[in-house]
């Protein structure tokens, strides 16, 4: 069952074709993984997915209807620059969301709701890996657990589709691998649809469940903005994983796939697109 449809999306900037001809279907609990050479457009449609930026041609469907003007609880996004709370402590980072959400007109709760609330905060930092760091400011935590506290950001309102637009890209190996079974585990728990812009094409094969490459199918040299990226590989490459409470027991082949050596086909990072039939 397609939770989210992309039919004949177009993006254009000031004369410029960035997006033409994008048409998508995928599957609830997939794990779409977005590669491309840079400036080809990957960024700019998850941004469309998010709600952030509208499309010049086409429409974006969740679940059939299409999605609002502006971003909403039921897209979380992750970036590569972290984008939380200074002043806010980890623990406070994470309750903020909840409790704008939940005391409309005045963004604080109270008594048993605020309780309700810090209860949910400490089972997330718990699956995030920061129970021991909730009292911190992001200023004092190292890149990976900043990340960290960025995805359980994105997570606390338990949106439909997680967003990640390249998030693993400053980080180092060790802390890049750890951060790669996170994002896994968190993704088989939830039962979510993820899509993931990177340029590793080796991390694209290993955590994705669907490989999309984005690049230009046309050149005109007499006019070089005329035509825009499109996909032009879909590489199925496992099955979209069930929430957790409907698979059935035992090893998970996701987390599997994640610690084997890379694909055969897998390209260095270089940009270059994988050889396959589309």
């Amino acid at each position: 069952m397609s939770v989210l449809e992309v039919r004949g999306l177009g993006v254009d900037y000031d004369g410029v074709r960035v997006l033409e001809r994008i048409d998508l279907s995928v599957a609830a609990g997939a794990f779409c993984t977005v590669v491309g050479a840079s400036g080809c457009g990957k960024s700019t449609f998850l941004r469309i997915l998010l709600g952030q930026e509208r499309p010049t041609r086409g429409e974006v469907l969740l679940d059939g209807v299409p999605i609002p003007p502006e971003p909403m609880p039921d897209r979380g996004v992750v970036f590569q620059k972290y984008s939380v709370f200074a002043h806010l402590s980890v623990r406070d980072n994470l309750a903020l969301p909840l409790e704008i959400q939940r005391a409309r007109g005045l963004g604080r709760l109270f008594g048993r709701a605020r309780r309700q609330v810090r209860a949910e905060v400490a089972d997330l930092l718990h699956r995030i890996g920061l129970e021991h760091a909730g009292d911190r400011y992001p200023g004092q935590l190292s890149g990976g657990m900043q990340q960290r506290l960025a995805i359980g950001q994105a997570l606390v309102l338990k949106p439909r589709v997680l967003l990640l637009d390249e998030p693993f890209g400053a980080l180092d190996p060790g802390i890049k691998k750890d951060m790669h079974a996170l994002i896994l585990n968190l993704w088989q728990d939830t039962g979510m649809t993820v899509f993931m812009v990177t340029h590793d094409i080796q991390e694209a094969f290993q955590l994705g469940t669907r490989l999309v490459v984005f690049d230009k199918l046309r050149h005109d040299p007499h006019a070089p903005r005329a035509f825009g990226a499109t996909i032009t590989y879909d590489l199925p490459l496992r099955p979209p994983q069930p929430p957790a409470a409907d698979r059935p027991a035992g090893p998970d082949p996701a987390a599997a796939a994640a610690s084997q050596p890379p694909a055969p086909d897998a390209a260095p990072e270089t940009g270059e697109t994988p050889d396959a039939a589309p």
